[in-house]
């Protein structure tokens, strides 16, 4: 069987230690720079790549994760031990009597059902999101969402890089560009492992610097190639120059930066990304940025 390894295929996971960076809009300019790719977007707990790919879902899956308590209201006598026993306050009093569960509550522990004298409560699959395979303009797209309190992102994280990696095997492309999630928790570290190399987009203020070490430190504990930009960079150069230092003598690699553009905003009002909308310097910066790192791959 034919697998990533042997067909050398390179995974990129665009990162940000914090929101708002434009790790977005990165991700979707190197799918307008890049060949024979597949896209993920790993951000599934506030998915938004798909607002500049415009994907056409061909398949949609239902995910499950955990479990949640349903009440069987015919077998319910309205004793109220569960409700009494759930330190989640998740149960809620009917008029009739009988108790029903509010799901946003609900943590799945299991204490309920095995108090209920009338084992009128069961367990069930928990239904959590959804996750897609689409078209777009740049390739195929493998995406998801969660449902509101939906549990689990890392282990959807999981899935969605499992589906690109097959898609990429099946169609023997050459890259699985991922659009990650921000911070550091746990779909962070479902997104960088075992991946090819990180981008870390960040910008030139304190919480961006702050959240930059984090993410740093995060990504150097994997196997993989960091590489570091900075976009909104004329908005402090002497910490941006600070940042390029800082990223070198740690033996990461700085791949240079994006000034702060309006347009960045306007490309994503008109549903496409930087390089496709945007003429000028800043579209020379992000191209470089993606030459940088696609030869240091």
């Amino acid at each position: 069987m034919v697998d990533a390894e042997n067909l050398n295929i390179k995974e990129l996971v665009v990162l940000s230690g914090k929101g708002g960076t434009g790790k977005t809009s990165f991700s979707a300019s190197f799918a307008a720079l890049a060949d024979h790719m597949v896209l993920a977007d790993c951000d599934v707990d506030a998915a938004d790549l798909h607002l500049v790919t415009s994907p056409h879902i061909v398949q949609s899956h239902e995910f499950f994760a955990g479990k949640e308590a349903i009440v069987d209201r015919f077998r319910c006598d309205g004793c109220g031990l569960c409700a009494e026993a759930c330190r989640f306050e998740a149960f809620e009093a009917l008029d009739d009597g009988t108790y029903t569960i509010r799901p946003i509550h609900c943590e799945g522990c299991g204490v309920c059902v095995r108090l209920c004298p009338e084992q009128a409560i069961r367990f069930e699959d928990r239904n959590c999101g959804r996750w897609m395979i689409s078209d777009t303009r740049f390739g195929p797209m493998v995406h998801a969402r969660l449902h509101a309190a939906g549990e689990n992102s890392g282990k959807l994280v999981t899935l969605v890089r499992k589906e690109a990696r097959r898609l990429a095997v099946e169609q023997q492309r050459d890259l699985i560009l991922v659009d990650g999630p921000p911070g550091i928790g746990c779909p962070v570290i479902s997104s960088v492992t075992g991946a090819t190399a990180v981008l870390l987009v960040t910008e030139p203020s304190v919480s961006g610097v702050h959240d930059l070490k984090r993410v740093v430190s995060l990504a150097n504990s994997f196997d993989v190639k960091v590489f570091v930009c900075v976009n909104k960079a004329d908005i402090d150069m002497r910490m941006t120059e600070s940042i390029r230092r800082q990223v070198i003598e740690q033996g990461n690699h700085f791949v240079g930066t994006v000034p702060y553009d309006e347009q960045m905003v306007q490309a994503q009002l008109h549903a496409l990304s930087a390089i496709e909308y945007i003429k000028g310097e800043t579209r020379d910066r992000i191209e470089t940025i993606w030459e940088n790192i696609w030869t240091a791959m």
